[in-house]
């Protein structure tokens, strides 16, 4: 694949760009190497005037930055404003904080001092994805940066500018030379730069195949990796929910982003009671959508994010209906016109072997099952290889205990939609990955916790 900008409301192609020669990473790993060295040592004070800027400068140049993500990978043009904010949001956060988080824990031992020091590893490499192309990246690099590390960010191949952008901002904000740099080069180069010896551990947010990929390579080495991948998450309706505003969040919830993110509500487990209604008013809220041109700010839905992934769903709508499900609203591409689009689709009466059944869908596709009680929904819910978020919805408090307590997922949301907060650690398990963003727990997955002890 090469690197350009592709328009996916288009299918135009507007710019294209060299990717980065060997040569090239070279001299950058070698810059962010040297680099380590002096701004490790930086006083904390300094880097959190760095962080603020750069939030001055996301907010300052949200439009043109939103307008950037937008022509690249089809987010509507008010989300990828909304991003660039949350960026912002986050910077401002870890300037604020980093000093408390990285702050010596003393312990009572047997010594006369003990304390627990956190410190930089030093380059870190970032593999991320198009779908949230700001949110993704600085969620990461707010955190590492204000611990002392540098990053190197390998971005996804259709947001080069996006990836440059990122790149600019740190340095208009006065980071040194090297403290953050993007490297326009293929998937296909992640394994020797994290198999070489000055980078010393990455995450990634992606697919599982690029998951299972870099976690090899990082093994290899015995260097450490934060993963966030894949997700099939649930949405559960109980009877004692407020309907009105679950039908609410669960068109958002499906819906934002033009349907790909990876905590997206994807199935909809719903209890027998109040599933006519609530499928009713699903179909109803999905077709009134408004399809269209991301830039336009009465649009609702753009078009996915490149024609593979437009050709991937579409697979697995009609091969689940081909072996049974049932097609409620959607269903195709929309052929009268150019770009990646497709219709809000909803799937209901799943059979077992189908794609839907436990299947990533990244578009707007929503699977609606039916239900007994509350014993069916969590089984059903924990029925997937992945557990990211969930989000579930009763008014009765042992509904909700039971709720927290027996989903398997990084994240349990009630009576609201699964989302990240920079307050918040955030990440899954099973195939879902591994390690946290976010929160204190999240400036602490790449730094060496060190034990000291005196006498």
């Amino acid at each position: 694949m090469g690197i350009a900008t592709i328009n996916p409301a288009t299918g135009e192609t507007l710019q294209t760009f060299e990717a980065l020669t060997d040569a090239g990473t070279e001299t950058k790993l070698a810059l962010a190497d040297s680099c380590f060295v002096q701004y490790r040592n930086t006083p904390m004070p300094e880097r959190s005037q760095w962080l603020m800027k750069a939030a001055d400068i996301l907010e300052g140049d949200r439009v043109r930055f939103g307008e950037m993500m937008t022509l690249e990978m089809g987010k509507t043009l008010k989300s990828a404003i909304a991003e660039v904010e949350k960026c912002a949001l986050v910077c401002r956060y870890y300037a604020e904080r980093a000093a408390e988080f990285l702050a010596d824990v003393p312990a009572q031992t047997d010594a006369s001092q003990s304390f627990v020091r956190y410190q930089p590893l030093g380059v870190i490499l970032a593999v991320m994805p198009w779908n949230f192309p700001f949110w993704q990246v600085f969620r990461f690099a707010a955190p590492a940066l204000m611990a002392g590390n540098v990053g190197l960010l390998k971005h996804s191949s259709n947001v080069p500018q996006c990836a440059l952008a990122i790149e600019e901002i740190f340095q208009k904000a006065g980071f040194p030379d090297g403290a953050f740099q993007t490297l326009l080069v293929g998937a296909d180069k992640v394994a020797s730069i994290i198999a070489d010896d000055r980078v010393k551990a990455a995450t990634l947010t992606g697919s599982e195949p690029a998951g299972m990929s870099l976690a090899a390579a990082a093994g290899k080495q015995i260097k450490k990796v934060v993963l966030e991948l894949g997700g099939s998450d649930p949405f559960i309706v109980l009877e004692s929910a407020d309907l009105d505003a679950a039908v609410s969040t669960a068109v958002t919830a499906r819906l934002l982003n033009n349907g790909q993110s990876c905590i997206a509500a994807k199935r909809f487990i719903v209890v027998d009671a109040i599933a006519d209604s609530f499928e009713k008013r699903l179909v109803e809220k999905f077709e009134a959508m408004k399809i269209g041109d991301p830039m336009d700010k009465d649009t609702d839905l753009g078009p996915l994010a490149t024609p593979s992934i437009l050709k991937d769903l579409d697979w697995q709508v009609q091969e689940s209906v081909n072996v049974g499900a049932k097609l409620l609203t959607g269903g195709k591409p929309l052929s009268d016109r150019k770009g990646n689009f497709y219709l809000p689709t909803i799937l209901t009466d799943i059979p077992a072997g189908s794609p839907a059944e436990a299947e990533e869908f990244f578009g707007p596709v929503a699977l609606l099952f039916r239900v007994k009680d509350i014993d069916a929904a969590i089984k059903l819910a924990n029925a997937t290889p992945f557990g990211l978020g969930a989000s579930a919805w009763t008014n009765v408090e042992a509904e909700r205990d039971r709720l927290i307590n027996e989903i398997e997922a990084g994240a349990v949301f009630i009576n609201g939609m699964v989302k990240s907060d920079p307050r918040l650690p955030f990440g899954g398990i099973k195939r879902s990955g591994y390690g946290r963003e976010l929160g204190i727990q999240g400036i602490h997955e790449f730094v060496n916790i060190k034990t000291v002890w005196v006498r």
